[in-house]
């Protein structure tokens, strides 16, 4: 959400910063709401104002005199009209709310203009995919023994298409490379959270899922709760109205969990095998920062990403999201793409993202500075890494000339093996 006064005063800022994303709202119906807001509210206040004028002038006169009953009739009155206004503030207040929810985060200034996915600029590209990539390489569903380790048929027979069986070895990768990038995680300074896996709508609004990708979400609608896209919506929440003390920041957290989405996908090779899934596994990192330095923090994070995709010896390169193809609620993002050398494309694994104080003013997150009243913290966050699509990258890449497939170096701690078949 933006800042109520920046909506008000620097209107035309606004409507350009709108202008370069590809989301529409009608700005002059907010600023309709936030007039009527204002309006009601001082109506209110006028009346309760002279409710109580009316009470210390009845307490100054004798009870029962014909002045006392005049003033009691009267405050009666504006008692009346004091709860009538109440409920008139209260409804005005949740059509306002409704009004900023569609506004969408203003993009930074550095963010490059563009309109579509093809206006993204590479700003680094790490790994020499001679060196990296195996002569071997074929598109993971194509190894021999793909089927039998991860288990598509019988994941569409239990639940439907996008939620496979990881089967053996490859169930044990999957845990290996969760370990893997939870432990080095740890080690740059986050702190590990175990979270809910469904969150509330309140939840859900905080972090702009709602009302914006409700149907990328599964919705328990008895209980209206909603499976998590991503561990950035409960992780985020964990502050929620609450005020931080300055001394704190940066926080950093990181969590694991299985991700949800049912976000339909097209037809064809870019998203067979694990390139898109309904169900996958994440571990996502999560900062609350102090506004100043959000976007110094904002390149920590994503070196933080990076760092796992090198030791696991994977090219990648980075994209600055341009203007047209950035989310609704990020103000900068960066995403990181994985070579997969069988396919012979990039694949994102990760995004981070900047949201300013977006989030922040939904969730209702301040700090305290040492001198002046709360302020809202900067939220970000970065997935590190999304595994489906690294899994892929590990098969194809590393595919041997006798169909084993060799494992990275940085995960044989926990996988106890130098290679993986069936």
């Amino acid at each position: 959400m933006l800042d109520p006064k920046l909506l008000r005063e620097q209107i035309d800022f606004v409507r350009k910063g709108v202008a370069r994303k590809k989301f529409q709202v009608d700005l002059s119906a907010v600023l309709a709401a936030d007039e009527a807001r204002r309006h009601a509210l001082v109506e209110f206040e006028s009346v309760r104002s002279a409710q109580n004028a009316a009470n210390k002038d009845m307490a100054a006169l004798p009870k029962g005199s014909p002045e006392f009953q005049a003033k009691l009739t009267e405050m009666k009155a504006f008692s009346v009209k004091a709860k009538e206004l109440e409920k008139k503030v209260a409804e005005v207040e949740e059509s306002w709310k409704a009004a900023c929810l569609t506004v969408p985060n203003i993009p930074h200034e550095t963010v490059p203009e563009g309109r579509t996915e093809a206006d993204n600029q590479v700003v680094l590209t790490w790994g020499d995919q001679a060196q990296l990539v195996s002569s071997a390489a074929k598109p993971h569903w194509d190894i021999s023994w793909f089927n039998k380790a991860i288990d598509f048929e019988r994941g569409v027979k239990v639940t439907g298409a996008g939620f496979p069986f990881y089967v053996g070895d490859m169930a044990r990768l999957v845990r290996a490379l969760i370990q893997f990038f939870l432990e080095e995680a740890g080690s740059a300074g986050y702190t590990e959270v175990h979270a809910p896996l469904m969150v509330n709508a309140a939840s859900a609004t905080a972090t702009g899922q709602l009302p914006d990708k409700e149907g990328q979400m599964y919705h328990a609608q008895v209980d209206d709760f909603y499976m998590i896209p991503t561990a950035e919506v409960p992780v985020t929440n964990f502050f929620r109205d609450e005020i931080l003390e300055e001394n704190t920041l940066p926080v950093k957290r990181c969590g694991y969990t299985p991700c949800f989405r049912r976000e339909a996908g097209s037809w064809g090779a870019h998203v067979r095998g694990l390139n898109r899934l309904h169900q996958f596994d994440k571990v996502e990192l999560v900062k609350w920062v102090h506004p100043e330095k959000s976007f110094d923090e904002l390149e920590l994070l994503r070196g933080d990403a990076e760092r796992l995709l090198q030791k696991l010896n994977l090219p990648y390169r980075v994209l600055l999201i341009c203007a047209g193809d950035i989310g609704f609620s990020h103000s900068k993002q960066y995403d990181l793409e994985v070579w997969a050398g069988g396919q012979k494309r990039w694949l994102e694994v990760s995004s981070c993202s900047n949201f300013t104080d977006f989030q922040a003013r939904r969730a209702g997150i301040r700090f305290r500075p040492k001198d002046g009243k709360p302020e809202f913290v900067h939220t970000l966050n970065g997935s590190a890494l999304g595994l489906p699509r690294v899994l892929a990258a590990i098969l194809e890449n590393n595919l041997q000339a006798d169909g084993s497939v060799r494992i990275p170096e940085a995960l044989r701690r926990w996988y106890g093996k130098e290679t993986l078949s069936f």
